[in-house]
């Protein structure tokens, strides 16, 4: 074969990257293609900055070609023989390598999404996916000048969260490199200690191979999370509406204001731990995983706001906004989705006592407490200069949801023929 274009999208990487590793054994010229969107730029600054740094670090290592517009118009004017790329599982890009007619190879999860049979309940699928045998990490791939205009980078948008991670192969994998795994399992939930691997914005774009990362950190809870991960894949790719329709639906209703959304969105709802989250997430593009869930429950239980704003909001924000996995974890959080126990309720104090109970993850980002000390950091009502009240009280709240749910459920069953 003359020439390969090898299509990059979420796989920014050269090392453990089977598309191109192909490409480079099968072409005698290889030609890295990605292709810029301005309508996936504009949705969230935080990815769009992320992006243009991974592609300029990606751009140091092999001759990349960065075209604007259609990737199938601009491999076509590139006058391929073959086009490689790295499979995924959204409609979009399902749609994208159909059009392409390409080779396509795994690389953006660690099974093949397709490798084993639909699942809607996480542990039956991680009992199979364990037990399946992984293929080997690749070497790094090294590709020679192919003399093609490589393009011009666009600058990084404004709007970015003020602390955002550098992205790249290169700080990917110093992060992979630094983290110590070892105490994931007792410290994953630890809120103020940070202890988690702050990997899941390189996993999204494909500057670390989650393969590698399950190699490098086996560590059981660690590579647990890297299969929620693969499990979310493969529910989008066999339930591609799930962006916009509940997996199982309750017959909810969402009477939740906008007033209360946007409380929620800048931080300012009386509760600390729910506003120290959303404060991370403005600041760093990036929010812990327990405090993730602590206010996606408060959104949808407390708030009574549709899990599709949050999603949403999710999505403009976090630099790590992988669409399966967001839209995944949402209707889990909502009990519209994969999880079990769909009317579960996190109390907000709780978990805070629970997961910060010395309260400096809540001082750290919410700095109207920085006086209060200790545990008591967590109450909701404080009086503290410039801190709201709560919005709503927790166990009224939990009472109109329960209430909700319960009539919702009565509906679904009286219209059951």
């Amino acid at each position: 074969m003359r020439t390969a274009v090898v299509l990059l999208t979420r796989d920014l990487r050269v090392h453990d990257n089977p598309a191109l590793t192909a490409a480079a054994q099968a072409a005698e010229r290889v030609i890295p293609l990605f292709c810029l969107d301005e309508r996936l730029l504009a949705e969230s600054p935080n990815r769009a900055a992320f992006l243009i740094e991974s592609l300029a670090d990606l751009r140091g290592r092999i001759p990349l070609v960065v075209r604007w517009g259609d990737p199938a118009a601009e491999v076509a004017r590139l006058g391929a023989d073959a086009v490689f790329l790295s499979e995924d599982v959204s409609a979009y890009a399902r749609a994208r390598e159909e059009r392409l007619g390409g080779h396509a190879f795994p690389g953006t999860t660690i099974v093949p999404v397709g490798e084993v049979k639909p699942y809607v309940v996480f542990t039956a699928y991680w009992n199979v996916w364990r037990a399946l045998p992984r293929r080997a990490v690749l070497p790094p791939v090294e590709l020679r000048p192919h003399g093609i205009d490589l393009g011009d980078l666009p600058a990084p948008p404004p709007g970015r969260s003020p602390e955002l991670p550098e992205g790249g192969e290169a700080a990917g994998r110093a992060r992979l490199a630094a983290w110590d795994s070892s105490g994931y399992g007792e410290g994953h939930d630890d809120l103020a200690g940070d202890r988690t691997s702050r990997l899941s914005p390189y996993l999204h774009f494909g500057c670390v191979s989650p393969l590698e990362a399950a190699e490098r950190h086996p560590v059981e809870p660690f590579v647990r999370q890297l299969c929620w991960r693969d499990f979310f894949a493969q529910l989008l790719l066999h339930h591609p509406r799930t962006p916009r329709e509940d997996l199982r639906p309750r017959g909810d209703t969402w009477p939740g204001a906008a007033d209360a959304l946007a409380a929620w969105k800048e931080g300012r709802t009386g509760y600390p731990l729910v506003d120290a989250g959303m404060r991370q997430l403005a600041r760093e593009g990036w929010m812990h995983n327990r405090a993730r869930l602590v206010v996606g429950s408060f959104l949808t239980k407390h708030l009574g706001v549709d899990w599709r704003q949050g999603a949403a909001h999710f999505s403009r924000v976090l630099v790590d906004g992988d669409l399966a996995s967001n839209v995944g974890n949402w209707q889990w959080i909502a009990g519209t989705g994969a999880d079990s126990r769909p009317n579960r309720v996190l109390n907000p104090t709780l978990q805070a006592r629970k997961h910060d109970p010395d309260g400096e993850y809540v001082r750290r980002y919410v700095p109207e407490l920085a006086h209060v000390e200790g545990a008591a950091v967590h109450e909701p009502g404080l009086l503290a200069p410039d801190y709201p009240a709560p919005i709503v009280g927790h166990a009224e709240a939990v009472a109109a949801f329960r209430a909700r749910r319960a009539q919702s459920s009565v509906s679904a069953r009286a219209k059951t023929p």
